[in-house]
């Protein structure tokens, strides 16, 4: 015969522990809230109690009580992406500093996901969403903000100032990865990222082509290969592609639109044999802790990812608590990290 589950046992409430340490309720409450309000022998058999029964506080109520929750939020777009990992840390050193709690989403690119999570951290009704959004413009973001939950964009931008934003000057980015290359006499280079629906890799690409052009070089000598993701597969395929073309006119130097493609292009010029950056010489884009750490060193045009977290949150916090907040576009400054996959 099958064993009849047990009930859970109910969870300890404050009239529990109120009870086993003989106080009242609002001593409780005290003790929780305010505890320099209560003498410390009370405090003790209170936190005792607490100790004996596994009381575990009810924050949610708490907040619902207060009017304010102590909980952020972060939709990242790929929770794959070390990048976004980095970003999410930003947030949290900035939340854990005040005393806050960060929930991190993960979106996986996909535009349902990404309105199923939005539509829950609603319901709970946390401080205020980050987001990178899979589309900077979905009408979701807008029905966010009209219902008055706080909101950051985070590494992306829209066309209006209507929400605050925290993004990196990609089209100099892209300037910097082909000056680069140009200055070490590189007179071939392909760029490698995609999908260009998205915003960032048009942005580099951009700063990429506006680069070479001012230089005086060839269109025609901008190769472009398109890839469908930006992970270390993709950047194995761009290395079959490259492998395609003819030696004579083969790239002598590779854009990549992120490190993770970088990483897996510079797999595949190794499997081949190719030595970088003497046959072929490779830029990455971001800057994650890996880059440095490859077999070849990446060069890498370095994003703050940190900071941009850091910076988002004090702004989300910011609109969530200052009647006079006003939308800021925050944009920052990348940087080249010269390395061993193109300085040899």
């Amino acid at each position: 015969m099958a064993e009849v589950p047990r009930p859970r046992e109910r969870r300890a409430s404050v009239k529990d522990v109120a009870a086993a340490a003989a106080v009242s309720v609002g001593t409780v409450s005290n003790v929780l809230n305010r505890p320099d309000l209560v003498s410390a022998a009370t405090r003790e058999r209170v936190e005792r109690a607490m100790a004996e029964l596994g009381f575990v506080r009810n924050e949610s109520a708490r907040s619902l009580r207060a009017g304010v929750s102590s909980v952020l939020a972060y939709v990242m777009l790929d929770a794959g992406n070390p990048f976004f990992t980095d970003v999410a840390q930003g947030i949290e050193h900035a939340v854990e500093a005040l005393g806050l709690s960060l929930f991190l989403c993960n979106s996986d690119s996909r535009p349902s996901r990404e309105v199923a999570y939005l539509e829950q951290l609603q319901q709970q009704r946390v401080r205020g969403i980050l987001i990178t959004p899979v589309d900077p413009g979905s009408a979701a973001l807008d029905d966010l903000a009209a219902k008055g939950t706080p909101l950051v964009i985070v590494d992306r931008v829209r066309k209006f100032d209507d929400f605050c934003a925290v993004a990196v000057d990609d089209v100099l980015g892209g300037r910097l990865a082909i000056e680069h290359l140009l200055d070490l006499g590189h007179r071939r280079v392909a760029f490698v990222g995609g999908p260009l629906s998205i915003g960032q890799i048009t942005d580099r690409y951009e700063g990429a082509r506006l680069a070479w052009e001012e230089a005086g070089m060839a269109p025609g000598d901008l190769t472009l290969l398109d890839c469908a993701a930006l992970t270390v597969d993709e950047g194995r395929s761009a290395g079959e592609q490259l492998a395609g073309i003819p030696t004579r006119r083969r790239p002598t130097a590779v854009f990549c639109a992120n490190d993770l493609v970088a990483l897996g292009l510079l797999q595949q010029c190794i499997r081949r044999g190719w030595r970088v950056p003497d046959d072929v010489a490779i830029v990455g884009y971001d800057d994650i802790e890996f880059a440095g750490a490859a077999a070849v060193p990446l060069t890498s045009v370095r994003q703050p990812r940190q900071e941009l977290g850091r910076r988002a949150a004090e702004l989300v916090l910011d609109e969530s608590t200052n009647p006079r907040h006003r939308h800021e576009q925050v944009i920052f400054t990348p940087i080249l990290i010269a390395r061993a996959s193109t300085t040899g």
